[in-house]
């Protein structure tokens, strides 16, 4: 069944740019009503209808914040879009390697902390008032994270924990709260500050089968919105995607020799 997004209210998780702010932009096209959050407000962001709220949501308290604030404003919560990562903010650890024998500790908290833990915190507040308007979840993943050696180390390990999350919380809601949906969206290669922002060496960010298109951030978006008003558990924005995933599983070892 199609769900009717018209005034409807969603809270964005790093919407100043990027994926983020594509799909700020597509849900006011769909006549939501929006709030996002993200550390700085840019001139794109300002230009739109959303509310802006500036928070670090990696700090503990961060994605409280951002959700009493959407409640207190809007009254309430009918979509929470888990977004915010790599290439929405100002973030990333420059010069770092991704070799898992010498990357940081203090890189993998800062990478779990954005991936993870912000979607964790926020969806936990977010929760009672998505569960009285049956609500959805969406998390914004990556298809990096079903192909976990094409990448950036941390941050595509910080996806799969993710994904866990996303069909754990779904299972525990399924029988207790079934109008609730919990989805992921796996963009692929995207056109986004990503690739300048991934910390520089070692493996490439793409899947070795040189097939994916990359895809603009207001096809991701699209393809989100979709989801929002038609909920299915999970899927991959980018076409080329399945079927990579698929060659990696058939043949792990195969697949990560490039044969």
């Amino acid at each position: 069944m199609k769900l009717d997004l018209q005034d409807k209210v969603a809270v964005v998780t790093g919407g100043s740019r990027g994926i983020g702010l594509a799909t700020v932009r597509v849900l006011i096209d769909e006549g939501m009503k929006v709030m996002t959050a993200s550390r700085r407000v840019t001139e794109e962001l300002s230009e739109t209808s959303a509310v802006p709220f500036t928070v670090d949501l990696t700090t503990e308290d961060g994605p409280k914040r951002l959700i009493d604030e959407a409640v207190s404003h809007f009254g309430g919560i009918d979509v929470l879009v888990n977004n915010v990562g790599v290439g929405d903010t100002d973030d990333v650890i420059r010069g770092a390697t991704q070799d898992l024998a010498t990357l940081s500790d203090e890189a993998w908290r800062h990478t779990f902390d954005l991936h993870f833990y912000t979607a964790l915190r926020a969806t936990r507040a977010a929760l009672p008032s998505l569960l009285e308007r049956k609500g959805v979840v969406v998390n914004v993943s990556s298809a990096g994270a079903r192909i976990v050696s094409a990448g950036p180390a941390d941050y595509n390990v910080a996806k799969a924990a993710l994904n866990a999350l996303t069909a754990n919380l779904r299972g525990d809601l399924r029988a207790s709260h079934p109008a609730i949906h919990v989805s992921l969206v796996m963009p692929g290669l995207v056109s986004t500050d990503f690739a300048r922002n991934a910390r520089g060496g070692g493996r490439t960010q793409a899947p070795p089968s040189g097939a994916m298109r990359p895809q603009s951030p207001e096809e991701v978006a699209a393809s989100s919105a979709a989801l929002i008003a038609e909920p299915v558990a999970e899927i991959y924005t980018n076409p080329a995607s399945a079927a990579i995933v698929r060659r990696y599983y058939e043949d792990v070892e195969a697949f990560e020799r490039g044969t």
